[in-house]
Parts: C-alpha cells; structure tokens; sequence
C-alpha cells in the first residue's frame, strides 16, 4: 500500500489527506500544532465561511493572482462539490448574501468536526504536536524524488509521497510561520514575494478613534492614487481604533497593497450612493424643511449613526448652532458633497497577525497544475496558502484550499 505523509492540518491538508486515504492509501497527517484546524476555527468570525455559491466564472474572476492555474482545479473539485462533501457528511449549509457559503450553525467547529470524522472513517493517522524539520529527498534516474521527512526530533519517516499545505505567514498564532517556504526552497523551489493580504488598513485621521466600532452598510468606498481610481466597489465596512476594516477595506488591500507599501492614498467614502447628488440636496431640503427653526446639530442627526453625526458636524464647515433656515444653498451643496466624498488617507496595512490570508509563495510555474506536484521533485505535492495563489473575500481563498488539496490527495494516491 502506498504510504502518503500530509504535513499540515488545515482546510488543505485535510481535504488531501482524506483524498488520498479515499483512493486506497496508508496516509500519515502531520500537524505541529496541539489540535486541528486552528486556522479554520477562527475564519469568518468564527462562523466558517466555507466557499462561495457562485457560478465557475465568477470563482475565476475572484481570483487574484494566477488565476488560469486553477483551472483544473477548480474544475476537478468544484464549489459545488464541497457544499455537497459537508451535506453528505450531515452538516447542513445555508447561503447568505453574495452567495457566502455557511454552516447552518454558523459554527465552524462544525466544518472541523466533519473533517476530522472523515479521515477517521477514511482511516488517516493523524499525528499532533508533531514538527516537521525537512523533506527528505533522494537521487533518481530522472533527477529527485522525496523519500519522506525528518521530524524536529530527529526521527525519519519514509514516504512514496509527501504533501506540504502548512499555510503561508497570516495568523502566525495559528501555526502558519511559513514551514512550507523553507521546505519548498530547499528542494530547489522559488517563492515569491510575500506579504499580508485581506488586511485592514492605516489611516491617518484621528476621528477614526471617535467612529471605532462603527458600521457602514450600503457605502461605496473608492481608493485613490491621487485622481487615479484604483478601486471601487459597493459594500460594508467598519472602523477601528487604528482605520478601517470589514468586506470592502480587505478587498481593496489585494488591489492596493503594492502601491501602499510605497505612498499614502486617499480612500473616499460615499454614505448614500443609492442617491444623486440631486437627490441627495432635496433630501437635506426636505429635513431642513422640517426643522426649520432648529439648529443644524439638531438636525443633522437624522441623516448618519449617532456615532458618525459629531464627525460630519466638524467636517461640514457649517456652525452648529446655525439655525437650518439660514443655511445657503453653497453650504448646502457643500453637505451634498461632503456626504458622497468622506475622505481618509490610508497610511499603510496592518500586520500578519490580521491578514485573512498571504499574498506571495511558491512560485506556481513550478508545480503542475492538474496534479499540484512538483516539476522539480517527484512525488512531492503542495497545496493551499503555500502556493502562490489568493482570491478575495467571500469563501474563494477557502475554496482554493479544497481544490488544491483535493488534486493533490487525489494525484498522490493514484500516480505510479
């Protein structure tokens, strides 16, 4: 019986392990930390967004670097395929809004359990608190092949194959401290420039302190490289003691992150997109209207959270204790704009210990795209966050650790 050693336990090592056990082989999971899924347990605040129900295409396009890899991938083991793998396995799913992808708990507890059940009926070792040191290569006819791996005790276990999905460098408290990168690079493999990504960002402004906590829904957040718009798009997001974070800001950090690294950029806020600027301006007429005889700070707070309202009363330029029958159509307009263009400079990204995922890794020119092997040594497999490969919020990045993990169990098991 061929004898399989997945290092790391995490989505994609899971998935590989139970892959390769399902295809008929003595499969060993190697797992440093004390318990499984670590990583799994704290995604989507805890509630385990597990993939994204979306159509094939739109999983391509949410993917942000090297997209066309995945192809065979994705389509060897499809979204679709995983809901399907957890309802079989008696977790029920639900989806919710943009096609974000659950447990009906909304425990991710529940993602691990079905996992850790599955490679026991599949009948995988799993061995915890155990370090992998090195991959242990040999001489072969054709060049190098792995012969298994050395555990930081010294121990050698042998192997016909090895799969490496110890994860990339986010969360580090979770075990992902970039293992995976040193093996890789010490069987000859590049890895690429690494960094945080799905990773809130900086700001400058000091009332972001006075908004911390606050929810945005509904807004459209645009970055700005001076007039040059490098992203936009529609959503949620929410402030923090530091900046911002939440669906938009993350996305937008895959985008932007290069030219952060290097400047600040401006980040503009619209609070009532649905609105014309039109729109907007009889709106403010008809509140005043109805006010007419209060002051502006006491009517302001009908358009924003209570948190959000002393910060546009600063901003707006206008005297609060102006009555709102005197405000001029100029201040008004000034409103009008102030309302669609809430702006911030973001100063930079927080660290790894907040980045959902890591951008950078072993270079995919390097590994074949069907089977996830090695082109460098055979028999030797990587899959998940390892790979130079990630997408944006929303289930995608997990998705890519099915897959990939998947191909790599299942090509293991099955290649001579």
């Amino acid at each position: 019986m061929k004898k399989i050693l997945v290092i790391g336990g995490g989505a994609a090592g899971m998935f590989a392990a139970i892959a390769a056990a399902e295809n008929g082989c003595e499969v060993h999971l190697c797992e440093k930390n004390e318990r499984l899924g670590k990583k799994i347990y704290i995604t989507g605040k805890g509630r385990c967004n597990l993939t994204n129900a979306c159509d094939m295409e739109e999983l391509f396009e949410s993917v942000c670097t090297n997209r066309k890899f995945l192809y065979s991938a994705f389509y060897g083991y499809t979204n679709q395929d995983v809901i399907s793998f957890f309802e079989n396995h008696g977790m029920k799913t639900k989806i919710e809004r943009g096609n974000r992808v659950f447990p009906v708990s909304d425990k991710s507890a529940d993602v691990i359990d079905v996992l850790r059940k599955a490679m026991q009926s599949a009948g995988v070792k799993v061995h915890l608190n155990m370090q992998v040191k090195e991959i242990l290569t040999e001489k072969n006819e054709t060049g190098c092949k792995v012969a298994g791996i050395r555990l930081s005790d010294g121990t050698d276990m042998r192997a016909d194959a090895v799969i490496v999905a110890t994860g990339g460098l986010s969360y580090p408290s979770t075990g992902s401290t970039g293992d995976g990168y040193r093996f890789a690079q010490e069987c000859g493999h590049t890895v690429t420039e690494c960094y945080p990504s799905l990773v809130p960002f900086n700001t400058k402004e000091a009332f972001v302190k006075e908004l911390q906590g606050l929810s945005l829904r509904n807004v459209t957040l645009s970055v700005y490289d001076g007039k040059k718009k490098l992203y936009e798009e529609f959503g949620e997001m929410m402030f923090t003691h530091f900046g911002v974070t939440g669906p938009l800001v993350l996305t937008a950090s895959t985008v932007v992150q290069k030219k952060l690294r290097q400047k600040s950029l401006r980040l503009i806020i619209d609070l009532k997109p649905a609105l014309s600027d039109e729109q907007l301006d009889m709106r403010l007429i008809r509140e005043f209207d109805e006010g007419k005889n209060k002051q502006f700070k006491n009517v302001i707070g009908n358009l924003f959270p209570s948190k959000l309202t002393p910060v546009m009363l600063e901003l707006s330029g206008i005297s609060p204790e102006k009555k709102v029958n005197e405000i001029t159509r100029e201040e008004r307009a000034q409103l009008v704009h102030l309302i669609r263009h809430l702006e911030l400079t973001a100063t930079g990204l927080r660290d790894y210990n907040e980045a959902i995922i890591t951008k950078g890794g072993i270079s995919v020119k390097e590994i074949q795209p069907a089977a996830m092997e090695s082109k460098l040594v055979s028999n030797l497999y990587f899959a998940g966050e390892v790979l130079d490969l990630d997408a944006v919020t929303g289930g995608f990045n997990l998705q890519i650790a099915w897959s990939t993990g998947y191909a790599a169990g299942f090509h293991a098991a099955n290649t001579i």
